[in-house]
């Protein structure tokens, strides 16, 4: 009677699973664009399906939560990922997708190359070896590549020169890759941990970086998010992506920052998941 209750339970939560994707999907498709930045902690994380269909995650956050929202996200018998980011290899953007790897195959997965000599590094390219091995293409980020995902775009914005294979000691924020997301009319702009200095040279590249939603990097640390870069951004909207933490991340600078640019402030400690969907001439928050 009891392996009765155990099997009737699990194929309610399969169907409720099911039923709750349905849902998401009549919201976010098949016109839709939807990003939902994840509320994994002190880290970044965000998933991205496109109108017909892609799914894509830019870093994975620093523990199990990135992997549980997936798992409501995407139909519980979906396994592959069709693009995966990792931004850099640090812990609070990679672990997480050490775990998402385990449980996923993905098509392709795009990084800047760099090196580290750390025992999660050594973790994550055991995992792209494993990847590789299921079939998936390794994209290494250049500034100016260009990724389709059906009408939607990711432009390649940074690193502007070629980190792949080169160590990196202490810390790999400024070899990060920074991603623009294209849909009709509307774009978001996805900046990893870059600092102050990594903005300069993109602002003064003439990249255009102008964008109506951006993730503000590294948490809020007051060493990013400039005036420089916010006013050739000149978002709507700011994402940060933030936890409890001993760096005062975000921090009072950032933030009076951002209010004298007249920027929306939303912050994932304080909303949980940030949902937008877009239908490529407004953006709308659906949290």
């Amino acid at each position: 009677m009891e392996k009765r209750w155990v099997i009737f339970i699990a194929v309610l939560l399969g169907f409720l699973n099911f039923v709750c994707w349905r849902e998401v999907f009549a919201l976010a498709g098949p016109k839709y664009l939807l990003v939902d930045f994840l509320n994994v902690g002190q880290g970044d994380s965000a998933f991205i399906q496109t109108p017909e269909g892609h799914q894509i995650i830019i870093d994975g956050g620093p523990n199990y939560s990135a992997l549980e929202d997936l798992q409501t996200l995407m139909p519980v018998w979906d396994r592959t990922i069709d693009l995966v980011v990792l931004t850099h290899p640090e812990a609070d953007h990679m672990q997480g997708l050490l775990y998402i790897l385990q449980k996923y195959k993905a098509d392709y997965i795009l990084w800047s190359g760099v090196a580290r000599d750390t025992p999660d590094f050594d973790a994550w390219t055991a995992t792209l070896e494993n990847q590789k091995s299921l079939g998936a293409k390794i994209i290494i980020a250049k500034s100016g590549q260009e990724i389709k995902a059906g009408s939607a775009v990711f432009n390649t914005i940074y690193p502007m020169q070629d980190v792949s294979g080169k160590t990196i000691k202490n810390t790999s924020n400024d070899t990060g890759v920074v991603e623009k997301l294209i849909y009709g009319n509307q774009s978001f702009l996805f900046t990893g941990d870059i600092s102050s200095s990594a903005e300069k040279e993109i602002v003064n590249s003439g990249e255009n970086i102008s964008s109506n939603v951006l993730k503000v990097a590294h948490h809020g640390s007051k060493y990013s998010t400039s005036d420089l870069f916010l006013a050739a951004v000149s978002p709507i909207a700011a994402v940060i992506e933030v936890g409890k933490n001993n760096y005062g991340h975000p921090t009072p600078e950032v933030l009076q920052r951002l209010e004298k640019f007249g920027i929306k402030v939303l912050r994932t400690d304080q909303s949980g998941d940030i949902k937008f969907i877009s239908d490529g001439q407004k953006i709308f928050l659906i949290n």
